[in-house]
């Protein structure tokens, strides 16, 4: 596991982000974590969020995606997709990035869209997909403007199967986005990375729920 996934977990703990616990997901499940990048929400941890997508695409970079711009759905991806921006300016990749509005704007520059014209190979930048709307919606906009959209990142991959107990689905929400558009999901960490850092933790309270995640993951859980 590359580094900055297990600082991002650990980091994520430390906002109190990412929790154990006992919560029900917005699917109805009983889950032993819980996940909520909403709660990044200072400069700081905003700041650090935004390094952290930035370490995660220029992975994906040297293993060959080519990208040239940011695009940021309404409305979590705006600033999302802005914070990653400032982090990979700062490392020397200085990219455009653009962001939708809701609903069209009738004055001044007027439309839906905002910040710098979508062209060349586009990622979009989000914190989750679960039903996978908003991405879609995204490829759509990107298309239509004449830009390639070419991977989604996101903080966590769940890695998850949709669906009730007894009727699961075969795929997770990511692995159903990557098979329809043929698009990479780009996680920070997900759901493999977590298990290896509860494996590797030194602290006995955070490694004991391991053995509950563990659970959760081969009652819901899919391959990568």
């Amino acid at each position: 596991m590359n580094s900055f996934r297990q600082e991002f977990l650990a980091f994520a703990l430390q906002q109190g982000v990412l929790r154990f616990g006992e919560f029900i997901t917005k699917a109805g499940r009983p889950s032993p974590y819980f996940f909520n990048a909403g709660l990044f929400s200072d400069g700081a941890s905003l700041g650090s969020l935004g390094d952290y997508y930035a370490q995660a695409l220029l992975t994906a970079e040297a293993d060959g995606l080519g990208f040239d711009m940011l695009y940021g759905p309404a409305y979590k991806g705006i600033t999302l997709a802005a914070a990653t921006a400032i982090a990979l300016a700062r490392r020397g990749r200085n990219l455009p990035f653009a962001y939708n509005r809701k609903e069209a704007k009738d004055h001044g520059e007027g439309g839906l869209l905002v910040g710098a014209p979508l062209k060349g190979r586009v990622v979009i930048i989000d914190d989750v997909l679960t039903d996978g709307a908003s991405k879609r919606e995204s490829v759509e906009v990107i298309r239509a403007a004449g830009a390639t959209p070419v991977a989604v990142a996101i903080a966590l991959d769940r890695m998850e199967r949709k669906g009730v107990e007894g009727a699961l689905s075969a795929r997770s929400a990511v692995q159903e986005f990557e098979a329809e558009y043929g698009l990479p999901v780009l996680a920070i960490a997900n759901l493999d990375d977590l298990m290896g850092w509860l494996d590797a933790t030194a602290d006995t309270n955070l490694a004991a729920h391991r053995e509950r995640v563990a659970a959760y993951r081969a009652r819901f859980g899919v391959e990568r």
